[in-house]
């Protein structure tokens, strides 16, 4: 039995995920900004007043994580990345499922869940040595 020495060669492995603990870093800020701005903008809060402060109060409290994360754009970085990531997963998840049990309907929930799918589909590309402790390139 041959074994097929080129898919078992870590150098010729394709790995689609490309998101470096740098690249999650400078996205943080921008995406918590939209989340505070874009509900406005786009008039949410037609099905429920909640669709609108769901979001707003999302995004402060990514400002806050992001400030205060162990990464390239944290300012006092005391919060270690892989919490922070767990804290984005838990928002994906949260964002996706809120329109069914707060009975959002419309851009409501369109908003809602296409920000959580594109927030885990972002978490699923991270790369897995972003999750490395490591301090030189924070």
């Amino acid at each position: 039995m041959q074994i097929n020495q080129q898919a078992t060669h870590p150098s010729t492995h394709f790995d689609p995920r490309f998101v470096t603990k740098t690249i999650h870093a400078y996205l943080d800020y921008p995406v918590a900004a939209s989340l505070i701005a874009l509900p406005f903008v786009l008039g949410l809060g037609g099905s429920n007043p909640s669709a609108k402060w769901v979001a707003v109060v999302t995004g402060v409290a990514a400002i806050i994580l992001t400030f205060f994360t162990n990464h390239r754009t944290g300012v006092i970085r005391i919060i270690p990345f892989s919490f922070h990531v767990a804290v984005d997963a838990l928002v994906g998840i949260i964002f996706v499922t809120v329109p069914f049990v707060l009975g959002f309907t419309g851009l409501d929930a369109w908003y809602y869940w296409a920000n959580g799918g594109a927030l885990l589909v972002v978490l699923c590309l991270q790369k897995p040595d972003a999750m490395q402790m490591r301090t030189a390139s924070a």
